[in-house]
């Protein structure tokens, strides 16, 4: 998931330097919903962890 929302951000970058702002702006969308949904699932698979008695990886 991180590696799609870097993805995107790289897409939004050169779509910005060659002038496409729509997709420039689509892109930085995606990639910002794309990083918050790992950054929920991150939190979430450490308190998993946690509560089974794992530590984290």
């Amino acid at each position: 998931m991180l590696r799609l929302a870097i993805g995107f951000f790289i897409v939004a970058i050169i779509a910005a330097v060659f002038g496409f702002g729509g997709i420039a702006a689509a892109a930085t969308d995606i990639a910002k919903i794309l990083f918050f949904i790992f950054v929920v699932l991150f939190v979430l698979a450490l308190i998993a962890g946690a509560v089974r008695g794992r530590p984290p990886v």
